[in-house]
This record gives C-alpha cells, sequence and structure tokens, in this order.
C-alpha cells in the first residue's frame, strides 16, 4: 500500500511516497552501532493506535516524528495500519519498530511478543494517566450507567485501552456484562465510536477522555459517566529493536518539550493524551490493566513472555 502527497501543510515525508508495506531488516537494526548516524536506509517505521480520522491523526505525528529524526538522528516513518491488519500484529512482525499505542495494545504486545514499553504520555495537567466517559447523546434519557442495560453500546477498537477496556471496567463496576446489553459492536476509533452515538445507531459509547470533553462542548454528547484514573498510552518499541537504539529514542522522548522549545513544529499536540510530553514507562505500571485484561479474557492468564 502507498500513499503519496499524504497531507497539506505537513513537511515531513511531504511529496513523497510512503510504502507502508516497507519494513526495516531485523539483521540491520541489530548491527546499527550505539550513538552512530544509520545508513540512508534505515528507516524506522512508526505506527499508532487510530484515535481521530486518519488525516487528523496524521497531521498530528508527522511533525513529531519530525522532531525524533532531529533528536535521535534516524529516520522516522508514519505507518498506517491496513484494514486488515492491527497496530499489535504489525509491531510483532516488526512491520513497524515503534508505536503510539494505548495501554491495552501495549498489554497485548508485551504477552505476545515481549515489546517493550518506552515512555508513558503526560496530558495537559501533567498527569502520565488518562480516563475514559461512557457518553451519551445529549438529549438522551439515559442518565445512569444501570441504564444501559438492554441498550445498544459501542466500543472503538477491540484491543483500545479507553474505547473498551476501561469502559468494560465501568460496566462490569455497575453490575453489567456484555449479555446485558442488547448490542455491542466495536467501531474501530474513538471518532468513529462517538459518530455511531451521534447518529443514532448506538445508544452509548465507551470512548477517551479528551474528544469526549470536546464533543460535550458542542453540545453533541453528553457525559454518562467518567471512569476512574489509569496509566496512559505510551511509545512502545518492537522486541528486535536493539536496546542502545531504544535508549536513544526513550531519551529523546523524555527531554520532548512540546509546550517550551519544540512547541513551534508541532500541529494541535495539545489536543493528544501526549499533551505535556513523556515520562519513563515500566511494565508494572499497567499491572491494574493486566489484571483486568486477563479477568475479561482479552489476555490468557499466563504471563510467560515470548523471547525476542
Amino acid at each position: 500500500m502507498v500513499i503519496a502527497g499524504l497531507l497539506p501543510g505537513c513537511d515531513h515525508n511531504s511529496g513523497k511516497e510512503i510504502d507502508l508495506s516497507q519494513r526495516v531488516d531485523e539483521q540491520t537494526l541489530r548491527t546499527t552501532p550505539a550513538g552512530s548516524t544509520p545508513p540512508p536506509l534505515l528507516t524506522l517505521n512508526f505506527g499508532f493506535d487510530l484515535r481521530g480520522t486518519p488525516q487528523e491523526d496524521a497531521r498530528q505525528y508527522l511533525p513529531f516524528l519530525a522532531y525524533l529524526d532531529r533528536a535521535t538522528g534516524y529516520r522516522f516513518r508514519l505507518h498506517f495500519t491496513p484494514p486488515n491488519e492491527n497496530i499489535v500484529d504489525e509491531l510483532g512482525r516488526g512491520v513497524v519498530q515503534f508505536a503510539a499505542m494505548g495501554a491495552g495494545s501495549y498489554l497485548q504486545a508485551r504477552q505476545r511478543f515481549g515489546a517493550k514499553i518506552l515512555a508513558r504520555g503526560l496530558n495537559r495537567q501533567g498527569r502520565a494517566e488518562y480516563r475514559s466517559a461512557l457518553v451519551v447523546r445529549a438529549d438522551s434519557p439515559i442518565r445512569k450507567v444501570t441504564d444501559l442495560r438492554g441498550k445498544r453500546l459501542a466500543f472503538g477498537a477491540e484491543t483500545s485501552t479507553q474505547g473498551h477496556l476501561i469502559p468494560r471496567i465501568m460496566l462490569t463496576e455497575a453490575g453489567l456484562t456484555l449479555q446485558d446489553l442488547a448490542d455491542y459492536s466495536y467501531t474501530g476509533s474513538h471518532a468513529a465510536c462517538a459518530d455511531a452515538v451521534i447518529s443514532g445507531k448506538y445508544d452509548a459509547c465507551g470512548m477517551q477522555d479528551i474528544l469526549a470533553g470536546k464533543l460535550v462542548a458542542e453540545g453533541r454528547l453528553r457525559i454518562l459517566q467518567w471512569s476512574a484514573y489509569f496509566p496512559s498510552s505510551g511509545i512502545v518499541a518492537n522486541a528486535t529493536v536493539p536496546p542502545e537504539m531504544v535508549e536513544q529514542v526513550k531519551r529523546a522522548l523524555v527531554e520532548f518539550q512540546p509546550n517550551g522549545r519544540d512547541r513551534d513544529h508541532l500541529y494541535r499536540w495539545h489536543d493528544t493524551e501526549m499533551a505535556g510530553g513523556f515520562i519513563e514507562a515500566h511494565d508494572s505500571d499497567y499491572d491494574t490493566l493486566r489484571a483486568w485484561s486477563i479477568r475479561f479474557g482479552l489476555l490468557p492468564a499466563t504471563q510467560d513472555l515470548p523471547t525476542p
């Protein structure tokens, strides 16, 4: 799959063809010396969990990848996951070397492929946490979570933390299961989930906090209930990426200053889940969400990790 001249107004890879099927040879990755300038053909593919529309997500990520280019000396290319694929499998197969992922996607990538978490995003308040919202139409008669019994509920992607895992937790804490719903569906993104409610196709949806707040402010949705806070999305590396390369990228992430030095190069970064930059992340940060994932059958009970 090739996308040519992807976006107007973004100078990173502007006017170039992006071959989405290309991957970096793992032997090349393993033999790149620490601190060296990579050869011209060494391009690192960066994938992401879809949040809004592909166009808007790309506008936000492309200038950020230009920052990583400058900060690390590597060349990053934005990779779009085809509709019949998912970012977890692509990271595991080495189609992408790095990815921005929600906690749910990371937990699967960690369990199945030994992926490494590098950094967690800081929100506008400087917290490395996020929450989900169960939302309904502004004119909906639904007033509390237990009112969802017998109703139609939309989720985002099945691997999404804010769009599936956390809303499932909210249902469980209200004494509801998926079997108590009249219908449920996975729409693929937070934006599509919201559209399903706004259009009346579904009665409610579970989605990320930032977009939910925006749509509420526009009068298009109403918050039914906020969730508790959980560890935020992060940047994840494929298990075959050499440790020295992982450390270089991690350092660049922690030193990223979206509200200071790097602000003028970005596009609406304040609307992302990483508005305040990043802090170093550890696998243990996600233990609570891992336990919930196992309870829901989203992860197997055994946590033996594959050897890279």
